[in-house]
């Protein structure tokens, strides 16, 4: 299994926001990914600080995941809320 992790920090007044869009819109768009295993979101709601993380079932699902832009277009639905520039690394 792999996992793609994302850190990120969003100010606090947008946590209800951004957390809806990320049940209503980058989980379902991520269940239709191939290799796709689970998601899962947690944010500090005193700092805004945050970790998305993504399962799949290879490496190469994870980075296919990017090269067809799928994260790219998943991260950018929150560029409105980012404190600062989120980090993203892949973990086995």
């Amino acid at each position: 299994m792999y996992s793609r992790v994302t850190t990120f920090q969003i100010d606090p007044k947008d946590i209800e926001q951004g957390t809806k869009i990320y049940a209503e819109s980058v989980v379902p768009s991520a269940k239709k990914q191939k290799g796709f295993l689970a998601i899962e979101l947690m944010v500090n709601p005193e700092t805004g600080d945050g970790l998305s993380i993504s399962y799949w079932e290879t490496e190469e699902d994870a980075v296919a995941n990017e090269k067809n832009l799928f994260y790219q277009e998943q991260a950018a639905k929150f560029i409105p809320f980012y404190v600062k520039q989120p980090i993203r690394d892949g973990y086995e």
